[in-house]
C-alpha cells in the first residue's frame, strides 16, 4: 500500500491559475494566444465533449499531435475528467500506432490532420471492438478539411466550440494516471503509469530536493510565475512534456512551435520575440543545430530574455556547451538526469564553470545498484544498475513482469531501476556508462557505447555518433561508430580511433567506423539503435565482399 502525504493534481493547479489569474498568458503558438481562462474553457468544453461520448475516469485518450494548444487542451480535459492521457509517437506507422492503441485500451483519438493516413492504416488492422470510439481530427497542415479524412472523425475545433463547457462533478485528484509510453528503441513501446501526484512533487524535487511543492493558490495569490518556457523537444516525449507541465501549474507561459523536427532558426527567432527565459532541449541532436544557427548569424537574435537551457535524455558534450556558453555567457546550462520510469537529478554549467561531462552524486534517493541487490559504494568499483527513489511511477500498464525487474525493493526501499549502468567513484561521483540494453560484449568485455560516444563527440570533425555493436566471428560483437561529420569536416577514420584511443581502453576503440550524413535521430532526439546496427552490419558486408 502506498502512502499519499500529498494530494497534487495538475488538472487542479492549472483551474486554480485560470480562477486566480484569469488573463495570464497559458499558450503561445504562432498567431495562437490561449490566457489561462481561454485555456480552462477549451478544455472544460473538449471534456464535455469526451463526456458525451463516453469517455470515463480511468478510461485512456491517445494524444498523437505535434507542439501545439491542441495537445495541452486534450490534457488538461482528460485529466478533469479522470481519464488517462496517453502519448502517441507522431512518426509511427500504421502498425505501431495500432500496437499501442491496442496495448493502452484507448476509448479516444485525437490527431492532426496530417496523420489521418496512418490512423486509417491502424484502425483497419484494428477489431472494431478495440477501436477508439471517439475519433477528433485538428487542423494543422493547411489542408483541406475533408481531404483525407478519417471515417468517423470529426473536426476537433469544431466540436469544442459548439459543446458549452462542462463541469464535472468529480474533482482531480492525486491519484488520476497519466500514461508515458517508453520509446520502444529496444522493444515494444511500454506504458509508465504515473499517478498525477508523484509525477508533480518528482518534478518539484528534481530542483528542490526534501522539498514540497507549495499551494498554486498561494503562488499565484503572490503574484509570483514560473520563467517562461520553449520546449524544443516533442511533448510526445517525457523532457518537452514534464518540464511544460510544471510551468504550467507554476502560472508559468509555454511557447510551442509546431513543426515536427527542430528549426534552429526559428527556435532563436521565437525566442527573441516572445522573451522566452527557459529552452528544453535533447543533448547534441538539438544543441548542435541550435548553436551552428548562432555561429551563422551570432548578432542576428536578441536573447537577452535567455536565463537556462535544459537537457536530458542525451549527451549534451562539453565542447557544444562551451560554444553555446561563448554566445550566451550570461546563461545556465542544466543536464537532468532522469528517463520516463523516474526523475532523478540535475547537473549545473554556466561561464564561470570549468566545462566537462555531466556529472551526478550519490545521495538519498540516487543509488547504483549491484547484481547482487545491494547498493554500490563510493569506490567499490563495481558496475551497477542507476536507481532513483522517492515518488516514482506505479508501474508498466498490463506488464506485471517488466514491472518486478524494474521497480525493484533495495534494503528495504523501493526504487525505479530503468537499466543505466554506472559506477560510483570514490567520491562518490556517479559515472555512467550506458543504458544495458545497449551494452556491447566484445572479446569477454563489455564495452558502454556513451563512453565511446563521449570520446567520439569530444573530436571537431564530429557533429553526431552512435556506438553500436555488431554481430563478428573473432569477438562475438564488433564495436562500429556510426558518425556524422560536423559543417565542412571529413571522417578520418584513423584519427579518431586515435582520438579515442587517448583516453579508451583498446577494447572500447571502434573497430569500424561509418560516415553518415544523418544518424536519422527521433524528433526526440532519440537514436533507433534496430535500423543504425542494420546500417553498420550491411557496410561491413559489402567492405568484407
Amino acid at each position: 500500500m502506498l502512502t499519499r502525504v500529498t494530494d497534487h493534481s495538475f488538472a487542479r493547479a492549472w483551474r486554480t491559475v485560470a480562477e486566480l489569474a484569469p488573463e495570464r498568458v497559458a499558450i503561445e503558438c504562432g498567431e495562437q494566444r490561449l490566457t489561462f481562462r481561454d485555456f480552462y474553457d477549451h478544455a472544460t468544453r473538449l471534456a464535455g465533449v469526451l463526456h458525451d461520448a463516453g469517455v470515463q475516469p480511468d478510461d485512456k485518450v491517445a494524444i498523437e499531435l505535434v507542439n501545439s494548444p491542441e495537445y495541452l487542451v486534450t490534457f488538461f480535459a482528460t485529466q478533469l475528467l479522470g481519464a488517462v492521457p496517453v502519448n502517441v509517437n507522431y512518426r509511427y506507422v500504421g502498425a505501431e500506432l495500432a500496437y499501442l492503441l491496442d496495448n493502452s485500451d484507448a476509448v479516444a483519438l485525437v490527431f492532426h490532420d496530417e496523420f489521418a493516413p496512418t490512423v486509417r492504416d491502424a484502425l483497419a488492422t484494428l477489431p472494431a471492438d478495440r477501436r477508439p470510439r471517439v475519433l477528433l481530427s485538428a487542423r494543422h497542415d493547411g489542408s483541406d478539411a475533408d481531404a483525407d479524412a478519417v471515417e468517423g472523425a470529426r473536426d476537433f475545433a469544431a466540436t469544442v466550440a459548439g459543446r458549452d463547457p462542462f463541469i464535472s462533478t468529480r474533482e482531480p485528484t492525486g491519484d488520476d494516471l497519466i500514461f508515458l509510453y517508453t520509446g520502444g528503441t529496444t522493444g515494444a513501446p511500454k506504458a509508465v503509469m504515473w499517478r498525477s501526484d508523484d509525477l508533480y512533487v518528482a518534478l518539484w524535487q528534481m530542483s528542490r530536493p526534501g522539498t514540497q511543492p507549495p499551494d498554486p493558490a498561494t503562488t499565484i495569490s503572490k503574484g509570483h510565475a514560473a520563467a517562461t518556457l520553449l520546449p524544443a523537444c516533442p511533448l510526445m516525449h517525457g523532457t518537452g512534456l514534464f518540464i511544460t507541465l510544471s510551468t504550467l501549474s507554476g502560472g508559468g507561459r509555454v511557447v510551442l512551435i509546431d513543426t515536427q523536427r527542430l528549426d534552429a532558426e526559428r527556435t532563436w527567432r521565437e525566442v527573441a520575440e516572445r522573451d522566452v527565459a527557459v529552452v528544453t532541449i535533447v543533448g547534441d541532436a538539438f544543441a548542435r543545430p541550435l548553436l551552428e544557427a548562432l555561429d551563422h548569424a551570432p548578432s542576428q537574435y536578441d536573447l537577452s530574455s535567455l536565463r537556462a537551457i535544459t537537457s536530458s535524455g542525451v549527451t549534451w558534450s562539453p565542447q557544444i556547451k562551451a560554444g553555446l556558453l561563448g554566445h550566451l555567457p550570461d546563461v545556465t546550462l542544466v543536464d537532468s538526469l532522469g528517463a520516463s520510469e523516474g526523475i532523478m537529478t540535475r547537473n549545473v554549467s554556466d561561464a564561470t564553470s570549468d566545462i566537462k561531462p555531466a556529472s551526478f552524486k550519490l545521495s538519498d534517493r540516487i543509488v547504483v545498484v549491484a547484481d547482487d541487490g545491494t547498493r554500490c559504494l563510493p569506490g567499490d568499483e563495481r558496475v551497477g544498475l542507476l536507481g532513483v527513489g522517492g515518488p516514482i511511477p506505479l508501474g508498466y500498464y498490463k506488464d506485471d513482469a517488466k514491472t518486478a525487474t524494474t521497480f525493484r525493493v533495495v534494503e528495504g526501499t523501493r526504487y525505479s531501476v530503468p537499466g543505466d549502468y554506472a559506477i560510483v567513484e570514490a567520491d562518490g561521483t556517479i559515472r555512467l556508462l550506458g543504458r544495458g540494453s545497449a551494452c556491447i560484449n566484445t572479446g569477454g568485455e563489455k564495452v558502454y557505447p556513451e563512453e565511446v560516444e563521449t570520446a567520439l563527440r569530444s573530436h571537431p570533425s564530429v557533429a553526431d555518433c552512435v556506438v553500436v555493436g555488431v554481430p563478428d566471428d573473432r569477438w562475438g560483437e564488433m564495436v562500429v561508430a556510426l558518425v556524422s561529420p560536423a559543417r565542412g569536416a571529413a571522417i578520418d577514420s584513423d584519427a579518431l580511433r586515435a582520438h579515442c584511443r587517448s583516453s579508451l581502453a583498446g577494447y572500447k576503440v571502434p573497430k569500424s567506423i561509418v560516415a553518415l550524413d544523418s544518424l536519422q535521430r527521433s524528433p526526440s532526439g532519440k537514436a533507433d539503435y534496430a535500423l543504425l546496427r542494420g546500417i553498420a552490419a550491411e557496410q561491413l558486408t559489402e567492405v568484407k565482399q
